[in-house]
C-alpha cells in the first residue's frame, strides 16, 4: 500500500494516509511508451498549425523572364519569384495544418495513473486537510508550501472544485501551478515535482479515475 503524508493548513504533520491502489499503485508492461505517447500527442495538440510561407505563386513581382536565355555571358534566370532571389518565393512553402490528434480516452487515463503512480512512489505526494482560503492571501500559501515541500522543484496544487480565494492564493507564486482534481492529465503531474492535494481533492481524484 502506498501512503503519503497527511498536513493540516498550518503545515503540521499529522501521519499518513493511504493512497488508492487503483489511481497510485498501478503497474503497466511499457509505461515510458505510454506516456511518451500520450504526452506527444498532447503536446501536438497545443500547436496552433497557422504558420505560413510564401511560394513563388504568392510572391509579388513579375513573371516576365528578367534577361534573354543566351547571348549575355551570364547564368540562365526565370523570373524575380524564383527563390534563389532576394524576395523571392518559398522553395518548399509550409502552410496551415492542424495538428490535432485525438487521445484514446483509456490511454489518457492509464497515463495518468502511471504519473501518479511515479510520484507516490517516491513520496512526492502530500496531503493537506482542509486545504481552503477565507480569503486570497500569497503569504499564508507560501508559508504552507515551505513547510511542507520546502525542496526546488515545480509544485502542483490539486483542490476538489475551482475554488476561487485558494487558487489565487497560489497563483502568484513561482513554480506553482493549480488544477482541479477532475481535470488532471499526466503531462502537468510529470512536469511537477511534488504534488499537494486537498482532503477533498483525494477523494475526487479515487471517485472519478479509479474506475
Amino acid at each position: 500500500m502506498v501512503t503519503a503524508k497527511k498536513y493540516n493548513t498550518n503545515g503540521d504533520l499529522l501521519g499518513e494516509v493511504n493512497l488508492p491502489a487503483a489511481v497510485f499503485d498501478i503497474d503497466v508492461n511499457s509505461p515510458k511508451v505510454l506516456l511518451h505517447e500520450v504526452i506527444t500527442m498532447y503536446m501536438g495538440n497545443q500547436r496552433q498549425g497557422t504558420v505560413q510561407k510564401k511560394n513563388r505563386s504568392m510572391t509579388a513581382g513579375s513573371t516576365r523572364k528578367l534577361f534573354k536565355q543566351k547571348g549575355t555571358g551570364n547564368a540562365r534566370v526565370g523570373t524575380r519569384r524564383s527563390p534563389i532571389r532576394v524576395h523571392g518565393g518559398k522553395a518548399f512553402a509550409i502552410y496551415p495544418k492542424d495538428w490535432y490528434r485525438s487521445i484514446p480516452h483509456t490511454k489518457k487515463r492509464q497515463a495518468l495513473k502511471v504519473a501518479l503512480t511515479d510520484r507516490a512512489r517516491e513520496g512526492r505526494i502530500m496531503i493537506v486537510e482542509g486545504l481552503s482560503f477565507d480569503k486570497p492571501s500569497t503569504k499564508l500559501a507560501l508559508e504552507l508550501l515551505s513547510k511542507i515541500a520546502p525542496e526546488r522543484g515545480r509544485k502542483l496544487v490539486v483542490t476538489d472544485g475551482h475554488h476561487l480565494p485558494t487558487v489565487k492564493s497560489f497563483t502568484n507564486l513561482p513554480d506553482v501551478m493549480t488544477d482541479r482534481a477532475d481535470s488532471l492529465f499526466a503531462y502537468e503531474v510529470l512536469k511537477s515535482s511534488y504534488i499537494v492535494m486537498s482532503g477533498d481533492a483525494l477523494k475526487k481524484v479515487e471517485e472519478v479515475f479509479s474506475s
